[in-house]
């Protein structure tokens, strides 16, 4: 990952664009509360401290846009470094939507990934519903089922 590449497009697509010297992005792990109130403004819930900050520690990339230390976007990259990469936890709070922050995200991540992942890798990730076409915006594909089969999954 650039870090220069991720500053100046964050300096050109979210911060000229908003005109709010507040904003900021960081390449680094929220906290677990940070991390839990945007799953809860998200409507996904807020996770046992222990298993967020596992998780976060054991995370490939991390990116998120904060205003005056509230994290306002992240979006992180978790898998095994090697063949399988997945993205995960790509969200923006409610108040914040529809600003660019989310496509922001997307680059970052897309940015580490170009320049991590190798020939043979794959990178998935499960989309909400309805948040499809924003994610083949990037190259990916929606399972159908003809050539790959649809994907499954298992929530515990």
């Amino acid at each position: 990952m650039n870090q220069q590449t991720i500053q100046n497009l964050f300096d050109g697509s979210i911060k000229n664009t908003h005109q709010d010297q507040n904003l900021n992005f960081s390449v680094s792990s929220p906290s677990v509360s940070q991390f839990n109130e945007l799953r809860k403004d998200a409507g996904w819930g807020e996770v046992d401290v222990t298993l967020a900050q596992f998780s976060l520690v054991n995370s490939l990339f991390h990116i998120g846009i904060y205003r005056d230390g509230v994290l306002l976007a992240y979006g992180r990259v978790i898998g095994d470094g090697a063949l399988f990469f997945y993205i995960q936890d790509v969200v923006v709070i409610q108040a914040e939507q529809g600003k660019g922050f989310g496509d922001f995200i997307m680059q970052g991540i897309e940015s580490y990934l170009s320049n991590t992942v190798n020939k043979g890798a794959t990178v998935g990730l499960l989309s909400v519903k309805g948040k499809e076409s924003f994610y083949q915006g990037y190259g990916y594909t929606t399972r159908d089922g003809i050539n790959l089969g649809l994907g499954m999954c298992k929530f515990y």
